[in-house]
């Protein structure tokens, strides 16, 4: 016996799901509140130097925090590869503007103070709320798209059609799912501003993050209730083989108004995904108005855990339903890599994944402390 029939392919395949979202989370829950950052960043910020307070808060750390990203892509196109062929080509151009987003914002960090220009300096302030705001938004559009369904089909040779447009992805629930995004990260953001600064920036960074948080609570039950109401998801009617080959044409499928909540039904323990981003936002509220530190970054990291959990919970085991050819609706059991390379990846994910969370702990160890007026306008600093 070898030792990769240690592990049977239908607990590869739910230990990759599970991987899947730990990636996603850890993407939200570090890169995010870089990214609540530059949404927050005009609005905490109101001089230069404050400005540039806010902006060295995350200077030290947002690059650490986006290989949450790549691994997360990374994860998709070994583990997944159907749906990274789907989701990388039907969502092209959103991904483009994602990815000329995101290069806003290295830019931004290290040409803003190039001049002493005003005018230079905000330009830069914008891109930079720009390279916040418009991935944020664009993440949540994707996931209430995937919620709906998306618009693609297998042939019989497994060929990938993309049905859709872009502007078809910016339909109102997704819209509504985007705004939450922005909410939610900008929720974080303010959380760790709030940690990071103090003064002036601080307290407007409790301020609005406090709305911020209500603000999520407020959109996620809205998302909820019209899911509920009038969102159908996706249900197998055929038999289900978990250990079977990677072919999402072997099953039958269908709609079913209820679907995104059998699970919940089936094991209520589940309940706990959607309760605690709910009640992390409101303890984020909470807490921020009370003057606390550090608990309105941990409750933070809590709501976006239990948001983003509870999309993957409502949706297994479909990962991306199709709304033009139901059966082609990819799952866990029929659209992951072989069971050797799921093996071989889990092997190296055991090895290098502790690792790389015990630096990034080292690194924030280190890092920690607040940034003040005093080293910003202290020209020895190497400051942004």
């Amino acid at each position: 016996m070898i030792l990769s029939d240690l592990l049977d392919y239908e607990t590869l395949r739910l230990i990759w799901w599970v991987l899947l979202g730990v990636l996603l989370i850890g993407f939200a829950a570090t890169d995010g509140f870089d990214l609540g950052v530059g949404i927050l960043l005009p609005f905490v910020g109101k001089d230069d130097v404050e400005r540039r307070i806010v902006l060295n808060t995350i200077g030290p750390v947002w690059e650490g925090n986006q290989v949450w990203l790549i691994l997360g892509g990374g994860a998709i196109f070994a583990a997944w590869p159907p749906l990274y062929a789907v989701s990388f080509s039907g969502f092209y151009l959103a991904m483009f503007v994602i990815l000329f987003a995101l290069i806003l914002r290295p830019v931004g960090f290290n040409y803003r103070s190039k001049k002493q220009s005003q005018s230079w300096r905000n330009g830069w302030d914008i891109a930079l709320f720009i390279g916040g705001f418009v991935p944020a938004l664009i993440f949540g559009v994707a996931v209430g798209n995937v919620l709906q369904g998306v618009p693609f089909h297998f042939n019989d040779d497994l060929q990938i059609f993309y049905d859709g447009t872009f502007l078809g992805l910016l339909n109102p629930f997704a819209l509504l799912c985007g705004l939450l995004s922005v909410a939610m990260l900008a929720m974080h953001g303010a959380a760790w501003i709030a940690l990071k600064t103090e003064g002036d920036v601080a307290a407007r960074a409790r301020r609005l993050g406090g709305w911020a948080a209500l603000l999520t609570a407020a959109l996620y039950c809205l998302a909820g209730v019209i899911s509920w109401l009038w969102l159908s998801g996706y249900r197998i009617t055929s038999a289900i083989v978990t250990d079977g080959p990677s072919n999402p044409l072997r099953k039958t499928v269908e709609l079913d108004a209820g679907a995104w909540f059998a699970n919940y039904a089936s094991h209520p323990v589940l309940l706990i995904a959607p309760v605690l981003g709910i009640l992390g936002a409101l303890a984020v509220f909470v807490t921020l108005r009370s003057g606390r530190e550090l608990a309105p970054l941990l409750f933070g990291k809590l709501s976006i855990f239990g948001i983003i959990s509870s999309v993957g919970v409502s949706m297994f085991p479909f990962i991306l339903p199709s709304s033009n050819d139901l059966r082609s609706s990819l799952t866990v059991w029929d659209s992951s890599s072989s069971h050797m390379t799921l093996f071989i990846m889990l092997v190296v994910t055991v090895i290098f994944l502790p690792i790389v969370l015990a630096y990034t702990g080292w690194v924030y160890k280190v890092l920690s402390g607040k940034v003040k007026k005093a080293m910003i306008e202290d020209e020895s600093n190497h400051t942004y």
